[in-house]
């Protein structure tokens, strides 16, 4: 189903942006290296790849005018999710560009940042493209040369934000979200959920021990004061 394929392929740019952020939040670190540029270069080229089907798959969709006013509504909704997801991506290949120019590897001029982010980043990178292991090109300074290629590339991510604006007229603000703010963190929580998916999944019950919690400790403060109070009588009437 087309409504299936376009889900598909906007999950799958979704999870690929986000590996590349975790990346990017490396660069100029002290996990920086030259294995780390390289993860950055292929995860962002696999989200352009991505970012072109989507583009491709939904343009064609919206410009058709036999297609229901229900399912026009929710390829919209698509679509906002998608320009989205494009703008987040650019802010962060222009991130990974500012990094990349001020902690250059090949003749580092600054020293990393002490980001206390320890580890290789290899198995994100791995899951962005949907792979085993990364496998890195031996005795290639993708240093300096990838800076060029990533600074053309954002203006070419920008050119492609511009066309989508001016090909299919999508106002935003029109378009409304069919969850509520924090319900996909209620959904299900799954064997790798946070902490916080976890808290927000049993929000109900959490609610009345929050409440009891606070009366608790507003008794306990209250008891502690007054304690400080009459000690601080005693002390003054018997010195």
């Amino acid at each position: 189903m087309v409504k299936d394929e376009c889900k598909t392929l906007l999950n799958a740019l979704n999870k690929v942006s986000a590996c590349y952020r975790h990346l990017v939040t490396c660069a100029g670190g002290t996990s920086d290296s030259q294995n780390l540029r390289e993860e950055l270069k292929k995860t962002r080229r696999k989200a352009q790849v991505l970012a072109v089907a989507n583009k491709n798959k939904l343009t064609t969709i919206l410009k058709d005018k036999s297609i229901s006013k229900d399912d026009r509504a929710e390829f919209e909704r698509l679509w906002v999710l998608f320009s989205t997801c494009m703008e987040v991506l650019e802010i962060d290949m222009r991130r990974a560009l500012e990094l990349g120019q001020e902690f250059p590897l090949s003749a580092p001029t600054k020293r990393l940042i002490q980001t206390g982010v320890v580890g290789g980043t290899s198995a994100v990178a791995a899951r962005a493209m949907n792979i085993q292991n990364m496998k890195y090109d031996e005795g290639n300074n993708i240093d300096t040369a990838d800076l060029n290629d990533l600074e053309q590339e954002i203006n070419e991510v920008g050119e492609m934000i511009y066309e989508m604006d001016m090909k299919v007229n999508v106002l935003q603000w029109t378009v409304e979200a069919k969850q509520g703010p924090g319900s996909e963190l209620k959904s299900t929580v799954t064997a790798g959920a946070s902490s916080l998916a976890v808290v927000c999944a049993n929000g109900g019950g959490n609610e009345k021990l929050c409440d009891t919690n606070k009366v608790f400790a507003g008794t306990m403060f209250s008891a502690v004061l007054i304690i400080a109070i009459v000690l601080t009588v005693c002390i003054v009437k018997f010195a």
